[in-house]
């Protein structure tokens, strides 16, 4: 029995065989850390996640955040846990030593964010946007602004939100109607209402530090006269002590699905046009700061959306062990036959698998983009920083939507393996459904996630990025076909993979006049279908690390038949663990992977009822 969250052997597969994150140890920038500093560090990340986080997760949910005389008041419960990730540096770990962080590699940190947030992400959502807005004062800000604001930020003694939707714009971020006026000394008077504001106002911190996106007085409509302004909920004096409140005023909280526990707030700025902000870098310069902290942020939100979805499968997997009811199928006739454990009848094992499956690709795919981004970082060569920015780039938009996707369907399984208990409150696994609706919908929703890919993403550096993508996956294939005992899925992979392929060219075709509406109305198709394919890769890849450790397994312990090697794996976790991931793997080859071909044959149909049906015939 695991820790009920995470499974931690599968996260160090990952981390250590599978990707070899001591490739990063080597560098100049990750060089004083070691595997035994990995392991301790995931270790201590999940005494915390276990021990002082998930037991805040029910009792966050049920008291919730409530307005109380315009002062938002998070759930009692969060403020010790939120004090304890502070004071062991866990909210800012991955950023610079020199800025209060642990210099942590970003693929160790999401391996210890999937266990946060799988205990508790209402509450990791309050560090986790100081964190982000923090980092744009860190690039973007004066040498000012980061002491006055930046340094307690990072220490958790100031919060931070980034405040960009607004009533009426939505996802239209070009649309916003906030103003900026510049002021004789320089600052601006910000007047305007955000709403959906994550960590808008809470009581966890002494103040909050808002990343406003405005328009100058005077500058271009669209989102390229949008600029990027510093608004603190309570002005900081030039010693650093708190001054008096800036206008802003929280008008309401959201009573939402889920999240509960994290305060969502409208925000009026200026109602007594006494609303000061300072501007962060350039005027006109807002979408590009955003966009500076977009891929990490949508890698952020599919791990939340990994982490909800792993606990809920660990809780379903643990009550089918566990519940018994029905006798087993092949005693079905049998009067005498007592009723089983439900994980022994054959839909409850294919739904379990098909969540394993989805969740171990699913976590070896963000885990690579977060390799992705180290590689980046520590790269000496110019041609190899731009091979990982292009992995980073390319895969964000699908790590965020279909993992957040997938994180829903896995907890609906999850409801569905419980029952009728499930639906219900007393058991965790309904709020975890609640919960991971968001995932879905922030930061981008996933239709404008898949817009992204299919606009841009596949057009970057003349398509090179997706085709150096494939020509990856293609050798997977090739080197797993070549091996007898994993011939069928490097094939059924390489099958899929070309099935995928042939879409793009149908997008590059459609790329032009009429074509695009085609393009647009299958970009999310065309994300699910690539979605699974690269799953589907991680998963290959994943069997063959593990065949190669289960042949030296066998062979240590000479086994040599399949029965031999099934008797020793039921007494041996290490090759139950190897068999498991041999198995997610071909379950996935088997039965998800084949029906690519077919969905990409939709895609190519070029259907266009959905454009050209009457608005009427909706009904």
């Amino acid at each position: 029995m695991g820790n009920g969250l995470v499974n931690v052997r599968d996260q160090k597969f990952i981390l250590f065989e599978q990707l070899g994150i001591d490739k990063l140890f080597n560098s100049e920038k990750y060089g004083d850390y070691t595997n035994d500093d990995a392991n301790m560090l995931l270790g201590e990340a999940e005494k915390l996640a276990v021990n002082e986080m998930e037991p805040t997760y029910a009792e966050g949910d049920k008291e919730g955040c409530t307005l109380i005389d315009g002062k938002v008041k998070v759930p009692s419960c969060f403020h010790d846990v939120y004090k304890k990730i502070c004071e062991a540096g866990w909210n800012c770990a991955s950023r610079d030593p020199e800025v209060g962080g642990q210099g942590m590699p970003l693929l160790l940190f999401t391996a210890c964010a999937e266990l946060f947030n799988a205990a508790n992400f209402p509450l990791m959502m309050y560090p986790g946007l100081t964190v982000g807005a923090a980092a744009l004062i860190e690039k973007f800000g004066t040498d000012e602004q980061r002491q006055k604001y930046m340094e307690k930020m990072y220490s958790g003694e100031f919060g931070g939100t980034m405040g960009l939707t607004e009533p009426g714009a939505g996802s239209d971020v070009g649309a916003l109607r906030t103003k900026a006026v510049k002021q004789a000394d320089g600052t601006y008077l910000i007047t305007g209402t955000k709403m959906f504001i994550s960590s808008g106002d809470h009581d966890l911190t002494s103040n909050n530090i808002h990343a406003v996106l405005a328009r100058i007085e005077g500058d271009p409509a669209g989102t390229d006269g949008i600029s990027i302004f510093i608004v603190p909920k309570i002005k900081v004096n030039d010693d650093g002590s708190l001054g008096e409140p800036n206008d802003v005023i929280t008008g309401n909280i959201e009573h939402k699905m889920g999240i509960k526990g994290s305060a969502t707030c409208t925000l009026n700025f200026g109602e007594e046009e006494k609303c000061y902000g300072e501007l962060l870098g350039r005027e006109r310069q807002g979408m590009e700061i955003m966009f500076h902290m977009m891929n990490e942020a949508r890698l952020e939100v599919g791990i939340q959306g990994l982490g909800v979805a792993t606990a809920a499968f660990e809780h379903a997997r643990d009550y089918a062990r566990e519940r018994v009811q029905s006798r087993a199928i092949w005693d079905m006739t049998n009067p005498e036959a007592k009723p089983v454990t439900i994980i022994e009848h054959p839909d409850i094992r294919r739904t379990l698998l098909w969540m394993k499956s989805y969740l171990e690709g699913l976590r070896a795919l963000n885990y690579y983009v977060a390799f992705a981004f180290d590689r980046a970082e520590i790269a000496t060569e110019d041609a190899d920083r731009e091979r990982w920015t292009a992995v980073v780039e390319l895969l964000t938009p699908v790590c965020k939507a279909f993992s957040t996707d997938k994180a829903m369907e896995i907890c609906s399984y999850a409801i569905d393996i419980y029952g009728g208990y499930g639906y219900c409150s007393e058991y965790p696994v309904e709020q975890y459904l609640r919960d991971a609706k968001i995932t879905t919908i922030y930061e981008g929703t996933n239709g404008i996630q898949s817009l992204d890919l299919v606009g841009r993403k596949l057009a970057q550096n003349r398509g090179e990025n997706l085709k150096s993508m494939f020509v990856e996956i293609g050798k997977t294939a090739a080197s797993a076909g070549a091996d007898p005992e994993l011939q069928l899925l490097g094939a059924s992979l390489g099958k899929a993979a070309e099935a995928v392929g042939g879409v793009t060219m149908q997008f590059k075709d459609w790329a032009d006049g009429a074509g695009m509406v085609l393009a647009i109305l299958n970009a999310r198709p065309f994300l699910e279908v690539l979605g699974d394919v690269l799953v589907g890769w991680q998963l290959v890849h994943g069997a063959q690390v593990a065949s190669a450790a289960l042949q030296k397994i066998y062979a240590e312990a000479g086994a040599e038949s399949q029965a031999e090697r099934r008797a020793f794996a039921r007494n041996s976790s290490e090759a139950a663990f190897y068999e498991g991931k041999i198995a997610s793997a071909t379950y996935f080859a088997s039965t998800i992977l084949p029906t690519v071909k077919g969905r990409c044959l939709g895609i190519q149909a070029g259907d266009r009822t959905p454009i050209e049906m009457l608005d009427a015939s909706f009904g």
